[in-house]
C-alpha cells in the first residue's frame, strides 16, 4: 500500500462507475507514543448496484473504514468519495448534507423512534430533509420488504425482524446512492437474517443500490458480490461471488 496523500495533493477522481471510493485512507487514534493506527493506507471502490461485505477481526478497522467511508468519522489522511465528492473537502455542514442526501444508513441497533408508527420511521428521513416521497420507491421498498399490513404499527407492536426491515426501508426511501449496514443481522434469528440479506441482494439487482455492509458471518458476506477482508487496517484478501466456505477458509489463514 502506498503512503497516505498529504493535504496539498490533488486527488485524482474515483472511477465515476463507483458510488463511493477510497482512496489511501489513513486514521490514527491518539497521538505520540498512544498512537493507534486504525486504518494504514486502504484504497477501494464500490460500483453501482454491487453488495460487498467488510470482514475482518475484530481490531482490524472495518468499522473505522466504514465509518470515515460514509462521512461518520474523518480521516486522519487519503481521500473518501461519495460519487466523485470528496468528503475530506466538505465542511461539517457539508458532510451533514451528504450524508442526509446521498447515503443510507442500517445499524444493529434499529433507532427507530418509539412514538411514530412504521410508516412515519420510514418517511422520517425525506420529513427531516423538507422532500416529499417518491411514491413509486416508497411502494415497491415497502412491498420488497413485506411491510404493507404493518406500516400503522408502532415498534413496540413489531418484531425485532419487523423493526429491521422497517429501518432498512427507512435508509432505502431516499433512494439514497450508497447504504452502509453495520451488523444489520447481529441481532435477528438465522431465518429473518436471511430473509433481510436476500432483501439486500435484491435491493442491489432491482434497484441498482449500492451495498457496503460491515459483517463477521461467514453466511452474510456469501449474500454480496464481493468480501473485503482487512488486517491491521489495511485490506488483505479479497474475494468475488464469495461462499460461506470460502470466507470462512480465508478468515481462518488471516488468523493464524
Amino acid at each position: 500500500m502506498t503512503a497516505h496523500s498529504s493535504a496539498v495533493d490533488h486527488p485524482r477522481r474515483p472511477d465515476t462507475a463507483a458510488a463511493a471510493a477510497a482512496r489511501d485512507l489513513t486514521k490514527t487514534y491518539g497521538t505520540g507514543d498512544t498512537a493507534v493506527p486504525a486504518l494504514r493506507g486502504v484504497t477501494a471502490a464500490f460500483g453501482r448496484g454491487t453488495f460487498t461485505a467488510v470482514m475482518g477481526p475484530s481490531g482490524s478497522g472495518k468499522s473505522t473504514f466504514m465509518h470515515c467511508l460514509a462521512g461518520l468519522d474523518r480521516p486522519t489522511g487519503g481521500h473518501a468519495y461519495i460519487g466523485d465528492q470528496d468528503l475530506s473537502a466538505l465542511d461539517d455542514r457539508q458532510l451533514t448534507r451528504v450524508r442526509r442526501d446521498r447515503v443510507g444508513f442500517v445499524f444493529q441497533s434499529f433507532n427507530l423512534l418509539p412514538t411514530l408508527t412504521a410508516a412515519q420511521n420510514i418517511l422520517l428521513p425525506l420529513d427531516l430533509a423538507g422532500r416529499p416521497a417518491d411514491p413509486a420507491r416508497l411502494a415497491s421498498v415497502v412491498d420488497s420488504l413485506g411491510l404493507g399490513d404493518r406500516l400503522d404499527h408502532r415498534p413496540a407492536e413489531l418484531s425485532g425482524g419487523q423493526q429491521q426491515r422497517v429501518a432498512i426501508a427507512r435508509a432505502l426511501v431516499t433512494g439514497p446512492e450508497v447504504v452502509f449496514a453495520d451488523e444489520p443481522t447481529g441481532a435477528l434469528d438465522s431465518r429473518t437474517a436471511a430473509t433481510l440479506l436476500d432483501f439486500l441482494r435484491r435491493s442491489c439487482r432491482d434497484l441498482g443500490q449500492t451495498i457496503v455492509m460491515v459483517t463477521h458471518d461467514p453466511i452474510a458476506a456469501s449474500y454480496a458480490d464481493r468480501a473485503l477482508l482487512l488486517g491491521d487496517g489495511l485490506i488483505v484478501d479479497e474475494l468475488h461471488d464469495p461462499t460461506a466456505d470460502l470466507v470462512l477458509g480465508a478468515m481462518r489463514r488471516l488468523a493464524a
